[in-house]
């Protein structure tokens, strides 16, 4: 199960949190702090994969963001996760048209739908596009009526 996901620039600034777990906003901040710390100070050269206060963290860097995932250390796959990460990565550029950090910032709303589409309860929904992108698709019309 997912616990958390983060989208978190190269200045260590968190740009997108969604937690499926209760955490206080103490706790928050100070696991962001951390894995931010963590995750940034790591080569390119080393894996994405880590574990962090009872979490296997799984993360991958695109451009100037980092996309990072807090799962149970029971979960056994990985690369399926790694593998989502690219699957958001490339939802969120199918809708901005090739997504940049002020994309997610100024369109945060919009971002959330994205993942909430994908990921339920802390569970992975939906992967393909098409379907992710449909009801968003059909607001925006609805907007510009």
């Amino acid at each position: 199960m997912i616990n958390f996901i983060l989208m978190v620039n190269k200045q260590g600034q968190t740009r997108l949190a969604q937690y499926f777990q209760f955490l206080s906003v103490k706790e928050r901040m100070t696991l962001e702090g951390e894995l931010i710390r963590k995750c940034l100070s790591r080569s390119e050269t080393q894996c994405s994969f880590l574990e962090h206060r009872g979490y296997k963290i799984i993360y991958r860097r695109y451009a100037s963001l980092y996309f990072i995932i807090g799962m149970d250390l029971e979960e056994e796959n990985e690369m399926a996760y790694l593998e989502f990460i690219h699957n958001l990565v490339e939802t969120l550029d199918k809708y901005f048209e090739n997504v940049c950090e002020l994309d997610i910032m100024f369109n945060i709303e919009k971002a959330h739908y994205i993942l909430e589409e994908m990921v339920m309860n802390g569970q992975v929904v939906e992967t393909n596009k098409t379907q992710i992108l449909a009801p968003i698709h059909v607001l925006d019309k609805a907007k510009d009526e």
